[in-house]
C-alpha cells in the first residue's frame, strides 16, 4: 500500500437487541467488545439510537463494557447532543471514564432523529427554539474541563466532607478524547476550531462535487488546515474470507441492495455514500489501497452493517484483523493474540 500504514484499528458497531427480549443482545454485543480486545483490536465504538433497537444511553453501556475489558479504547458514535443535558451528561461520561481508567472516546453530532417523536419527551418548553447543535456540544466540553463553580469562597457541605462545587467525578483526560462526526465543511471546520478529533464515515455532504472521494479529501483538508487533532477514516468493511458459502451470499446480497444509493447525491444536502467494501481479503485490500482517503488517514474504523449477528461479527472482525490490517501497515498490540480464531 503506497499510502500512510495505519496504525489505530477500530470498529463499530450498532449493539442490536430483540423487541422482546434485549438481554441476549445486548450482551453479545459486550462479547464482541471483549472479543474486539483479544484480537488486538484499538477500539471498540457503540452506536447511540434513539426509539430503535440499539443502545439509547452510550454512557450506560461503556460503563458496563469497561468492566469486560481492560485494554481497548471504548468509543460512542455518535450521541446526538440535541436530547442531552450538558452537564448531567458530562457526569456520567466522567464517571464511565473514571471506570474505565481512562479510555472512553466520545463522539457527537448535532442531529436529531425522530425529532417529531421525541423531542417533546426530552425537553420542556418549545425546544425548537432551543440551542441544540454547535453551542451544546461546546458546554460539555466545558463543563468535562472541571472548573470549579461559584467564587473561591463557595463550599458545598456533605456528610463528613467540605469541598469547593465542581463536576465529579473529574478526570481531566476525557476533554481531550471529544469527536465529532463531521460531514460537512463547516463542521470539519468546527471541530478543528473547537479542539475536537474528527470522525467522517461513509455518508457526507457532496459540497461543490458529486464525487464521494473529493468531498471527504476536502472535508479532511478543512480540518486538518485548522487542527493537529486525531482523525478517523470509517468505512463498511465486510471480507468473507473464512464464512461458508450461505454467509458470502448474504454479504453480497447485503452490498447490491446498497450500491444504487452510492450513484447520486441525495436531497437537498446533496449527501453521498460510499461504496461498502465486501469481498475476499484480496479484493478489499484492492479497494482499500486504490481508496484516497482511507490512505489520507492513520486511523480506520470499521462500520460493521445493521443486519448481521454475533457470528457474523466475530468473524468479520477476525478475517480483518488476520488477513487485512496487517497489510495495511497496522501491528497489534504488545501482549494480544499473535493469531486468533473465531470464537465459540
Amino acid at each position: 500500500m503506497d499510502s500512510a500504514a495505519v496504525t489505530s484499528l477500530a470498529f463499530l458497531t450498532p449493539g442490536n437487541f430483540a423487541d422482546d427480549d434485549p438481554y441476549p443482545g445486548l450482551e453479545d454485543t459486550l462479547r464482541l467488545f471483549e472479543y474486539g480486545e483479544e484480537l488486538g483490536f484499538d477500539g471498540a465504538w457503540i452506536r447511540q439510537r434513539h426509539l430503535e433497537h440499539g443502545v439509547g444511553s452510550a454512557a450506560v453501556f461503556l460503563a458496563a463494557a469497561s468492566q469486560r475489558t481492560s485494554r481497548v479504547e471504548l468509543g460512542a458514535a455518535v450521541i446526538p447532543i440535541g436530547y442531552e443535558n450538558p452537564f448531567r451528561l458530562a457526569e456520567d461520561l466522567s464517571l464511565a471514564d473514571v471506570l474505565a481508567r481512562g479510555r472512553l472516546q466520545i463522539g457527537f453530532s448535532t442531529g436529531m432523529p425522530h425529532a417529531d417523536l421525541l423531542g417533546d419527551l426530552v425537553h420542556d418548553g418549545d425546544w425548537r427554539s432551543y440551542e441544540l447543535g454547535y453551542g451544546r456540544i461546546a458546554r460539555v466540553v466545558e463543563n468535562l474541563r472541571g472548573e470549579y463553580l461559584g467564587d473561591e469562597d463557595t463550599v458545598i457541605h456533605s456528610p463528613g466532607n467540605v469541598q469547593r462545587p465542581r463536576l465529579q467525578p473529574h478526570n481531566p483526560g476525557l476533554v481531550n478524547r471529544i469527536w465529532y462526526g463531521g460531514g460537512s465543511l463547516r463542521s470539519a471546520r468546527w471541530a478543528a476550531e473547537s479542539g475536537l478529533n474528527l470522525l467522517t464515515g461513509n455518508v457526507i455532504s457532496g459540497e461543490g462535487t458529486d464525487d464521494f472521494d473529493t468531498a471527504q479529501l476536502n472535508l479532511i483538508d478543512e480540518y486538518r488546515r485548522n487542527a493537529h487533532g486525531r482523525l478517523a477514516v470509517g468505512r463498511v468493511i465486510v471480507p468473507f474470507d473464512s464464512a461458508d458459502a450461505r454467509t458470502r451470499a448474504k454479504y453480497r446480497e447485503y452490498a447490491a441492495s446498497r450500491y444504487e444509493r452510492t450513484l447520486k447525491p441525495h436531497g437537498e444536502r446533496r449527501t453521498l455514500f460510499a461504496r461498502d467494501v465486501v469481498g475476499t481479503s484480496e479484493q478489499i485490500l484492492e479497494q482499500l489501497s486504490a481508496d484516497p482517503v482511507v490512505g489520507a488517514a492513520s486511523e480506520l474504523r470499521a462500520e460493521l452493517p445493521y443486519e448481521f449477528d454475533l457470528r457474523d461479527y466475530e468473524q468479520i472482525l477476525h478475517d480483518l484483523r488476520t488477513t487485512i490490517a496487517p497489510r495495511l501497515g497496522w501491528r497489534p498490540p504488545v501482549g494480544t493474540l499473535e493469531s486468533a480464531s473465531v470464537v465459540d
